[in-house]
């Protein structure tokens, strides 16, 4: 039933997202940005890892651009398959030139190995994480295909350090539509430690 309930609210959700006009996503985009980049968990974090926004999603490209001013070392996704890894992107030159993939979103080649994964080296200081729905006490439902929650898992088990002596904060970035009061989860859903919107 937990999986049934969640494709209900996936698809009602969504249908919300879509009517909210472009101003009103610019609105919003910008309103996070501004909080997210005064936040002491974004300001003392040097390893950050974004996603690259579709056009429903919270826009993330201004925050990009403004990471690259400000020094930080960012990672951003790349899929291959079922599985999902964070990889270095340079400079904005270096993310206007990654292919585009058939869902229309720049992810940098998955078999490049001459990109960072933190998976390997370093943990990450935050992560900002895309959505479909959220509730305010850090409760997340994803796209459906676990990527975020997959990764997590093993990203924690590497860096089993991070919980005791390196904070890595995972903060999901929504429209105020995307909040609901509850959500179905289950063991693998991981909580994220706070969820911004305007």
């Amino acid at each position: 039933m937990q999986n049934q309930s969640k494709v209900l609210l996936r698809k009602s959700i969504k249908s919300l997202v879509q009517q909210i006009t472009p101003d009103n996503k610019l609105r919003q985009s910008n309103a996070i940005m501004e909080k997210l980049l005064n936040m002491s968990e974004y300001k003392n974090s040097s390893r950050i890892s974004i996603y690259l926004s579709t056009e429903n999603e919270v826009n993330t490209i201004p925050i990009l651009t403004t990471m690259f001013q400000q020094n930080k070392q960012v990672f951003v996704p790349t899929y291959a398959g079922s599985e999902m890894k964070m990889v270095k992107v340079f400079d904005m030159r270096d993310y206007e030139n990654l292919p585009v993939t058939k869902w229309k979103i720049k992810q940098p080649d998955p078999d490049d190995s001459s990109r960072e994964n933190p998976m390997l080296t370093d943990p990450l200081d935050l992560i900002l994480l895309p959505g479909v729905a959220f509730t305010r006490n850090g409760d997340r439902l994803g796209h459906g295909m676990g990527y975020y929650d997959k990764y997590l898992r093993e990203y924690f088990s590497r860096h089993p350090n991070v919980k005791n002596h390196h904070k890595t904060h995972l903060i999901g970035l929504a429209f105020e539509e995307q909040i609901v009061e509850s959500l179905p989860t289950n063991e693998n859903d991981w909580t994220l430690d706070l969820i911004l919107t305007n």
